[in-house]
């Protein structure tokens, strides 16, 4: 197979049935109407992103790859990760957008396990998440800076503020569920869709996503810990650069038998301009 011939896989988009979309996190004490995302399982190309790599723009496309360090392994020791690894996705944010300040807010280690199995998820170890989505909207991007820095939020929102996940893997090359993204010029605002996210003592707002054949979408085939991923999730700019990118979990179809479970790590900033 050519580098560059796409693959064909299923990704789970949503069904838009004129109801508010909903995940809850916790057990209600009543009954509820639930209204789940998903419910829209469509076939794709998904390119290979290696011959172009050096081309794509978080402003554009709403991605990027570059080079992180490989260093770090510490990923089990919770402070090591808030301290020294926390440093190195600063650096590396600031280098990549010119961000006059970046606020790292939490990080989520994903591996291949059961999501049904609650055990064995934490707040900051879960299954990796095959649905079309992007992290943030209109309402919840500027409400997440004022969750986070009340004192400062009324000053900071008057300029650019533009949120980004830095993606990569653990210690090993990825060889089974890779992320697939969709390049976010190829979107329309009519596909975007909301979603409650229910906790018991707060609701968050994402976008899903309703199908579009226009959409393209991306890999980077056997990433490893040498190479970070640099996904915008949100930007308060509405100057035609990227604001949303939908980002996807994906079934490899020529996923070799044997192949080492997918451990990725990705951690969530706040970028000041």
């Amino acid at each position: 197979m050519s580098a560059t011939t796409p693959i064909r896989a299923t990704l789970n988009y949503s069904a838009d049935n004129g109801r508010r979309l909903d995940t809850y996190f916790y057990e209600p004490d009543g009954p509820v109407e639930r209204n789940p995302p998903g419910g829209e399982p469509r076939e794709v190309d998904i390119h290979d992103g290696w011959p172009h790599a050096g081309r794509f723009s978080a402003d554009h496309e709403g991605f990027e790859i570059h080079d992180f360090p490989p260093d770090f392994k510490a990923f089990g020791d919770e402070a090591a990760v808030r301290s020294a690894y926390y440093a190195q996705v600063v650096d590396y944010v600031q280098r990549h957008t010119g961000a006059a300040r970046v606020l790292v807010f939490d990080h989520t280690i994903r591996k291949r396990i059961d999501p049904d199995d609650l055990s064995i998820q934490t707040t900051v170890q879960r299954p990796a998440v095959q649905l079309v989505h992007s992290d943030y909207t209109v309402k919840s991007g500027p409400q997440r800076v004022r969750d986070l820095l009340p004192d400062e939020a009324d000053a900071l929102l008057t300029r650019r503020v533009a949120f980004y996940n830095v993606w990569k893997p653990l210690t090993a090359r990825v060889e089974e569920l890779p992320l697939a993204m969709c390049d976010a010029s190829t979107q329309s605002p009519d596909d975007l869709l909301l979603m409650d996210l229910k906790y018991r003592e707060r609701t968050g707002e994402i976008h899903v996503m309703r199908p579009n054949p226009g959409h393209r979408w991306t890999y980077f085939p056997g990433m490893d810990a040498a190479q970070a991923l640099l996904l915008k999730t949100y930007d308060s700019e509405t100057d035609g650069r990227a604001r949303f990118m939908f980002h996807t979990a994906f079934e490899h179809p020529e996923t070799p038998p044997g192949a080492l479970k997918r451990e990725s790590i990705e951690v969530r900033t706040m970028a000041f301009f």
